[in-house]
């Protein structure tokens, strides 16, 4: 895992410095990015790993810990990680995407330092830049919960992290010639299990975990693909589902779960059956083009191979989406349990706030000069060579981007789309809803930087305001990422109380790198350090902010 040390310190207030408590910890870690062959789908291809590792070093902190990460890039390209799930409170300087962040250049390196300030819970990170993500550098992120705080669970007798999806045998740079282009990257060539792919009946495959008889593990699952859904299901075991995204769930058993690109759960796992190997069973849902691996579980000293008999996927047409919808449906919020801090996750009341706008997005698929792009209400968004964030925070956003070209509602003819920076003006501690309404026959999903919000609907057709009587105002759970199924709508609800400039992006990322993407730019009038941390220290300056003077910095 690379240098790994934890010390306490106190910070005092100064331009760039974090304002933390001398009993938070610190956990310290120096990655090298570098290329290296890997063959996921058993094809030997460049790879982008780090300290020689892929999928990358795993962070096990808890709540409320400070992450360091030193991060060398040794790739002839720039290079970004972004912390899905993590909400980096009053600090999207560490968002790592690219309208926040200048990417790290070849050669060079750069300190990340964050705080999992009040999260529990199944997160990852991954590149940003280019088609970084299609070669890997990505890697979990568990957050536990403090000591003195209650889980609704036992002890696991382990743990475990699985990073699972879709998988491309071309290399990122021949994926990014092609989406510049102008064509789509097609469907991808096969599902890999933590940076392997197996076949039913392969003897030489090696377990991906153990377990022991009568004993209880945590499973961590993210869905880290480049667009694919899919379904994953243990042979012969029951899911119980714990957690989704740093919320704690009612704990419903399941058969198989269906895992959206980008999401993440846990489930708990009872080696209950007899004592041999069994398949982890992870398919492809809504493409034609059906693809699936497996990987094996191994009971310790047991004895006796997995059986051929799969287990049987859920359907896969369009009785496919509603037993997906309906699964998505019996996922409920644990009003009773407490996440990262004492206090029950349901005294947090959501459904009783009202709500001060509404913003409805609609996805769009269209061609500009017999190109490829993707949009949200007209605009494909396009990346500014001065990060949005720092454009602003240096006063001269004006020359960088337009607020607001993106509307609250969708035009009429949704796919006439102008290309530019997309970033929506948004209003500090305001309660909003979003509908995402998806008219494409593909299923999407997004997600959120900064915050979690509130699931509240998943539903066929179109949304209108009357279907807010369909909204689960009760126990829907707190999470960063959606999905949206062809032909329907989804809605969220979330209070904006963190100033920063956010991700609001498909988590497709052929979509996102051609425009399906935006930024909520959440500005606190005040300029106070109780509301946003300052510029840090180390932050490379890049674009028209290079070589200016620095802003007044934020006092209290």
């Amino acid at each position: 895992m690379g240098r790994m040390t934890f010390v306490a310190l106190f910070l005092c207030f100064s331009a760039g410095a974090l304002m933390v408590r001398a009993e938070d910890p610190y956990l310290f870690f120096e990655w090298k990015v570098t290329y290296g062959t890997i063959a996921p789908l058993g094809v030997p291809q460049q790879g982008i790993l780090i300290n020689g590792q892929f999928p990358g070093p795993k962070i096990n902190c808890t709540s409320n810990n400070n992450i360091v990460v030193n991060v060398f890039n040794q790739l002839d390209e720039p290079f970004l990680l972004t912390w899905n799930g993590v909400q980096h409170r009053k600090n999207s300087w560490q968002d790592g995407t690219l309208g926040t962040m200048c990417p790290i250049s070849p050669g060079t390196n750069f300190t990340y330092h964050f705080q999992v300030k009040d999260q529990i819970g199944s997160f990852y990170y991954f590149p940003t830049t280019g088609l970084h993500k299609a070669a890997g550098a990505m890697g979990g992120l568990q957050v536990h919960s403090r000591a003195l705080i209650p889980v609704p669970f036992d002890d696991p007798a382990d743990e475990y992290f699985i990073l699972l999806g879709d998988w491309y045998n071309k290399g990122h740079k021949t994926l990014k010639k092609i989406l510049d282009s102008g064509r789509s990257i097609g469907r991808p060539d096969g599902i890999q299990i933590n940076g392997k792919s197996g076949k039913v009946g392969d003897k030489a495959a090696e377990p991906l975990f153990t377990m022991e008889s009568g004993k209880t593990y945590r499973y961590r699952l993210c869905n880290v693909g480049m667009k694919t859904s899919v379904n994953f299901r243990l042979q012969g075991h029951t899911l119980k589902l714990v957690e989704m995204e740093g919320s704690h769930t009612v704990q419903n058993v399941y058969d198989s779960l269906d895992l959206h690109v980008g999401q993440c759960l846990s489930v708990l796992v009872t080696a209950d059956q007899a004592p041999k190997d069994y398949y982890l069973v992870v398919s492809s849902r809504f493409a034609q083009h059906q693809l699936s691996s497996v990987a094996i579980i191994r009971y310790v000293n047991g004895n006796g191979q997995a059986s051929p008999e799969l287990p049987p996927p859920p359907p896969n047409n369009t009785k496919g989406i509603a037993w997906s919808m309906n699964q998505f449906r019996s996922f409920r919020w644990n009003l009773t349990a407490s996440a990262a801090r004492p206090n029950p996750q349901g005294s947090y009341h959501y459904g009783q706030i009202n709500i001060t706008r509404t913003i409805k997005l609609v996805n769009s698929r269209s061609y500009v000069n017999g190109k490829l792009r993707f949009g949200l209400n007209g605009v494909s968004h396009v990346d500014s060579e001065t990060p949005l964030k720092l454009a602003e925070y240096f006063g001269v956003s004006d020359k960088a981007f337009k607020y607001d070209l993106i509307k609250d509602e969708p035009a009429q003819d949704n796919t006439n789309v102008i290309l530019a920076p997309s970033v929506l003006n948004a209003t500090f501690r305001n309660f909003v809803e979003i509908i995402f309404e998806n008219h494409e026959r593909t299923i999407q999903t997004y997600h959120l930087d900064g915050y979690s919000f509130f699931a509240v609907a998943v539903e066929p057709g179109r949304w209108s305001p009357e279907k807010r009587k369909n909204y689960n105002l009760l126990d829907a759970v707190s999470r960063s990422n959606i999905q949206v199924y062809p032909n329907s709508w989804a809605a969220i609800m979330t209070t904006l109380d963190n100033a920063g400039m956010w991700s609001l992006r498909s988590e497709m990322w052929e979509r996102v790198y051609l425009g399906q993407q935006l930024y909520l730019s959440v500005l606190s009038p005040a300029r106070s350090l109780r509301d946003e941390y300052n510029l840090p220290d180390n932050t490379p300056l890049c674009g028209i902010v290079r070589g200016l003077p620095m802003p007044p910095p934020y006092v209290i």
